[in-house]
């Protein structure tokens, strides 16, 4: 932590002499004065250094940056249930092997942990299509990936699961800086695009998450760099080259396969296609513009993209565990609920920039944070807006800076529509935002370019007499300390956290336990893995038994199948009822029931009972 700290500090000397001067073509607009007095830094890199090699080598440090933020304190925080299904089926294993309605030891509930040499990809595939409601892209790889790093203590190791999903978000990086440059024709844009990904803590959370979500993103930054590419054709009336139309349907055709979200991607691309067709048709009154070169291939690209979208509809009608798996983001809409995923979004959207530990325990520590966090959006976010204005009034900027705000505000809506009139809550997900997270990156990545070369005519952009470079260095100071608090889990804390379940278990009971859980699906398979694992890790001497009674229509199932294995296990034993929602068994009632005041813990709803 302390090279982090260090080499941040050093960084923040160094970037005023690194980053473009006003030569770049976004700057155009804006007054070039300021750039006189670092000069002397400027040229004293030049000196030293061929222009060609500076901007790789800012890439370069923002990649180090961001690879050291997404690898530190990787496998400190403990998987949580969708990551055990990502470790599961990436191994080519699944979770039929784990016994139902029956007490079972801890090695028992983590054998599909266990590498399978003999698993193949045809086994990832064939466990995903049938058991799971995901494509397969990125479970290959992953299966693959892990292939290449020993087990510990005979299961998957942590760090393979996690690492990859690391490299990936950190390959990000340099790819919104082709974006940003791409789309603004300013290597400033995509450099401060890039520097803004490196530390956004939305972004280190996705990567420190054994998910697919920084793959997915990868797959929409290439996605809009082709209808960046594909505007600007539109823009001048000429063919869209072959082979920006044939990269343009293996991006989208591979993010279909990473994550179906992606799909929400495409929606926002052809909202933004569409208004751009009815800004051509406004401008002129022949209709044949729409059948001109660039449309021509434009719609040769929706065609290929949809028919690759197609081919994994049949596998989602067959995938009889989809509706079981989705049923967390089914929220009510009673009272007060309605306004939830209104907050729900907002949060998400702040937390791409700014989240210090307003999620701590310790009030001392979250009321100072939530105060700075305030007044730092009241500082910031004007000097963003004015940003974002000043480049619609350029001529060339303004379409790109419309395309993107075209992407967010179509992507929100159509998370607002899914949630308000399907029933389906996506803002509960603050990873789906992956969908048009790289284009507020790129946003921020113009705004910012205002801020580092402001008007003449603009003397002061922001308030308190912070301006220009000062305020661009201290937007990226506050996300990289806010990446610092997504890697010591005090901000996008996980969901689930068996490590405290265990350390409760291990102080309260003396005696062997059962911990008993209703079962569904392989989500709360996943929630008693984690405990299973942690007891594992502990090295607990705790004789432990888990019971996964299987919910079927109807819940007295799961009773009993409690009732039953209570009466074949030797008492004295202590029993853990966790998210057991079923009647209570009989059995249990000659228990006594543990009337003192526990802890909450994260994902773990519990009961305890004394049986002796």
């Amino acid at each position: 932590m302390r090279v982090i700290f260090k080499g941040a500090f050093y960084f923040y000397k160094k970037i005023i002499s690194l980053l473009p001067t006003s030569t770049d073509p976004c700057v155009q607009i804006v007054d070039t004065s300021s750039a006189s007095q670092h000069k002397h830094w400027y040229n004293y890199w030049q000196a030293r250094l061929p222009p060609s090699w500076l901007h790789p080598l800012l890439i370069l440090m923002w990649l180090l940056i961001g690879i050291s933020l997404r690898l530190t304190n990787l496998t400190a925080k403990s998987p949580w249930t969708d990551e055990f299904s990502t470790l599961v089926f990436s191994l080519g294993n699944n979770f039929l092997s784990v016994p139902l309605d029956q007490a079972i030891a801890p090695d028992i509930l983590l054998q599909p942990l266990q590498p399978n040499p003999a698993a193949s990809i045809g086994d990832v595939v064939h466990n995903l299509a049938t058991q799971d409601s995901h494509p397969p892209l990125y479970f290959v790889l992953a299966h693959l990936w892990m292939k290449l790093f020993p087990s510990e203590g005979g299961l998957i190791s942590l760090f393979a699961a996690r690492s990859l999903p690391a490299i990936f978000g950190a390959a990000s990086i340099p790819c919104v800086y082709v974006l940003g440059k791409v789309a603004f024709r300013s290597r400033l844009v995509g450099q401060l695009a890039a520097a803004t990904i490196a530390v956004s803590p939305y972004a280190v959370f996705l990567a420190q998450e054994a998910r697919h979500y920084t793959l997915a993103m990868l797959w929409v930054i290439g996605s809009l760099t082709c209808l960046v590419i594909a505007t600007r054709h539109i823009q001048n009336r000429t063919p869209l080259p072959i082979w920006v139309a044939l990269s343009w349907v293996v991006i989208n055709a591979l993010g279909i396969a990473t994550h179906y979200f992606f799909t929400f991607t495409l929606y926002t691309e052809g909202v933004v296609l569409i208004s751009l067709a009815w800004l051509q048709l406004q401008t002129s009154t022949k209709f044949s513009l729409l059948f001109s070169p660039p449309w021509q291939r434009i719609y040769a690209v929706a065609v290929g993209t949809l028919v690759a979208g197609l081919i994994w509809i049949p596998i989602l009608l067959e995938n009889k565990n989809r509706g079981i798996l989705t049923e967390w983001i089914r929220g009510s809409r009673v009272g007060l609920d309605w306004l939830s995923p209104i907050f729900q979004a907002l949060g998400t959207l702040i937390a791409m920039i700014s989240l210090l530990p307003v999620e701590s325990s310790q009030l001392l520590v979250v009321i100072p944070s939530g105060i700075v966090m305030l007044t730092f959006f009241i500082w910031a976010v004007p000097i963003l807006l004015r940003g974002i204005k000043i480049q619609l009034q350029h001529p060339e900027n303004g379409i790109m800076i419309r395309v993107f705000i075209g992407i967010v505000i179509s992507a929100i809506a159509l998370f607002l529509i899914f949630t308000y009139f399907l029933g389906i809550d996506l803002t509960r997900g603050a990873r789906y935002n992956f969908v048009y997270y790289p284009a507020i990156v790129v946003l921020l990545g113009a705004s910012l370019a205002v801020c580092w070369h402001p008007p003449k005519e603009i003397k002061n952009i922001g308030k308190w007499g912070i301006n220009g470079k000062k305020a661009v260095m201290l937007i990226w100071l506050m996300g990289f300390f806010s990446a610092v608090t997504v890697i010591c889990n005090l901000g996008y804390q996980k969901y689930y956290r068996p490590d405290l379940f265990v350390q409760l278990i291990q102080q309260i009971s003396p005696v062997p336990v059962l911990i008993a859980t209703t079962h569904k699906s392989y989500i709360h398979t996943g929630e008693m893995m984690g405990v299973a694992r942690e007891l594992k890790l502990a090295n607990s001497p705790q004789n432990s038994l888990f019971l996964l009674a299987h919910q079927y229509q109807d819940p007295n199932t799961s009773t009993i199948a409690l009732e039953n294995t209570l009466k074949t296990l030797p008492r004295p034993f202590d029993l853990w009822s966790v998210n057991f929602h079923a009647p209570v068994a009989e059995a249990v009632k000659t228990c006594v029931a543990d009337t003192k005041s526990l802890p909450s813990v994260d994902g773990y709803e519990y009961e305890l009972y004394h049986c002796q």
